[in-house]
């Protein structure tokens, strides 16, 4: 029986108060284990910010499992590609360290190729997102809307409501190509949901995509 180790984590200290994220990769992980008779040795929680390719020097906790994995010739494992890192060099970093990881979403038989592959399109997917919001945010500046706290309550609720609806139509417009992009494949909405999951691409609140999220952007755009 393979020996692994599982490593989760999450980007903000709320996130770890609450549990968000943690319980649900966690399970994910042990049912993994459990399908495909692995034996799960320990699993180590981080919270950090995954973000850029020198992400290993600010994440003591996956530093500890890949040392341990090294020692004791284990497999790293994670529910997503994401948890270890939303950049190509640094997921081709610890490909090149020579240990080796499973991703849950992706299976036991992901080889490197498309391990690079998903990488290469969630931080693709990642800046996309990043240079069109700031091009609407500063559109929206130019235009003199303005946020920050009002006087008048009935002024602030509806500058709030704007906002979140703008926000929401923009987050769809980002998105929107990738989603048909998919639907022209064939694929199902709760398919969809699932590949922008494994992708590592976010609801614009930060969450899992679902059939219904996926319906909603389509509606919005």
């Amino acid at each position: 029986m393979k020996k692994v180790i599982g490593y989760i984590r999450v980007s903000t200290h709320e996130q770890s108060k609450s549990g968000l994220g943690l319980e649900s990769q966690q399970t994910e992980i042990e049912n993994f284990c459990q399908d495909e008779n692995f034996e799960l040795v320990s699993v180590e929680t981080e919270v950090e910010t995954g973000k850029g390719s020198d992400a290993l020097n600010k994440r003591p906790i996956l530093a500890s499992v890949l040392k341990q994995a090294r020692t004791d010739g284990l497999i790293v494992i994670v529910a997503k590609l994401d948890r270890l890192g939303r950049n190509v060099a640094f997921i081709s970093s610890l490909m090149e360290s020579k240990v080796p990881f499973i991703v849950t979403q992706l299976g036991a038989d992901a080889d490197a190729f498309m391990l690079h592959l998903y990488a290469a399109l969630s931080e693709k997917e990642r800046e996309l997102i990043s240079q069109r919001t700031k091009a609407a945010l500063s559109m929206l500046k130019d235009r003199g809307v303005q946020l920050g706290n009002r006087t008048n309550l009935d002024e602030a609720r509806a500058l709030s409501t704007e906002s979140i609806k703008k926000g929401a139509d923009s987050f769809a417009l980002e998105v929107l190509p990738l989603i048909e992009g998919y639907r022209t494949e064939g694929m199902t909405l709760a398919k969809i949901a699932e590949r922008l999951n494994t992708l590592g691409v976010k609801t614009r609140r930060g969450g899992d995509w679902y059939g219904s999220t996926v319906r909603n952007v389509m509606m919005r755009g």
